[in-house]
């Protein structure tokens, strides 16, 4: 499915099984979702190969979870956990931090990227956040203004999204960007929103672990291939 050929939002319980079993390589799967994204994909059968700086931090042993210990500037690391996998889904995000300044990030997801060309892994799900745009969006005047402010208070996480977005966007993968505007630590809600802005009803607020479920159907979902929806609750 081309990236012209998104249909519009839907309003849907996602599903929380998927039919098949596959092997997902996971990066940020320490992070507050990358957590919930390597729980749903045991949960619902996956081989799981995740990377991680601090393993002690996944809080969660399962026999098809396979752990590579390393830094996100090891290639040859990276390359290991891609080699072999069916998709790869990014959970990576830049810190709210007003002072960062470098772009680790960036150059990670180009690392990620080469390695999923290298292995011939087709299929990549990441991350990013509504003030990375989709030539789909129709932006009132306040989406515009959202990256403004944000680039005022963060400017470097803002850097880092929007360098992460453009490495994922321009690689030539079957990618789907699910752009997130404020995840919260709260149950599931069920009910998910995905589409574009200022065409859809897509919302603000979004648990995370639903934003975790989105990133796991996006596996077998191909509606949102070459895409970036916004999505909320």
């Amino acid at each position: 499915m081309g990236s012209g050929d998104v249909s519009a939002a839907t309003d849907r319980v996602p599903a929380r099984g998927v039919s098949g079993r596959m092997d997902v390589t996971v990066f940020g799967g320490t992070g507050k979702i990358g957590r919930h994204v390597v729980r749903q994909l045991l949960a619902t059968g996956h081989h799981v190969t995740v990377l991680v700086r601090s393993p002690d931090k996944l809080e969660v042993t399962d026999d098809d979870l396979e752990v590579i210990v390393a830094e996100l500037d090891d290639a040859p690391a990276i390359r290991k956990a891609v080699d072999g996998a069916d998709a790869v889904i990014s959970a990576l995000g830049p810190p709210i931090d007003p002072f960062l300044r470098s772009g680790p990030l960036t150059a990670a997801t180009r690392t990620i990227v080469d390695a999923m060309h290298e292995s011939g892994v087709r299929r990549l799900i990441a991350l990013a956040t509504v003030s990375v745009p989709d030539p789909r969006d129709r932006p009132s005047l306040f989406d515009r203004l959202v990256p403004v402010g944000i680039g005022l208070l963060i400017p470097g996480a803002l850097r880092e999204v929007q360098g992460m977005s453009e490495v994922v966007t321009t690689s030539d993968l079957d990618w789907t960007l699910a752009r997130m505007t404020a995840p919260i630590d709260i149950p599931s809600n069920g009910t998910l929103r995905a589409g574009f802005l200022g065409r859809d009803r897509v919302g603000t607020p979004m648990a995370r672990t639903d934003v975790a479920a989105f990133l796991v159907d996006q596996l077998t979902d191909d509606r949102f291939v070459g895409a970036a929806p916004a999505i909320s609750n």
